[in-house]
């Protein structure tokens, strides 16, 4: 595994941590794949969006822009990883 597949693995981790213990436990939702749309399962909601985007940029010291904040970059923890990822590269 290189470098940045371990910091990704990781980075995913913490993403499917957080997501798991803060956000789904209060949906009565236990378990997710990571591609697994969290909006559809009603996971994520507009203020479990910001919790989370305070998490990220608290977490991965990264800046999380107004216009950023979609659906698609927030739909799943695959892209809220991949977000995340291109995010720490600027």
């Amino acid at each position: 595994m290189s470098a940045t597949q371990v910091a990704q693995s990781s980075s995913r981790d913490l993403i499917r941590s957080f997501v798991l213990s803060r956000l789904a436990a209060a949906k009565g939702a236990t378990s997710f794949t990571d591609e697994e749309s969290l909006m559809e399962r009603g996971i994520i909601d507009s203020l479990g969006t910001f919790q989370l985007v305070d998490f990220l940029e608290q977490t991965f010291k990264i800046r999380i822009s107004d216009d950023e904040i979609t659906g698609e970059n927030f739909d799943s923890i695959v892209a809220i990883d991949n977000l995340v990822a291109c995010k720490s590269r600027r």
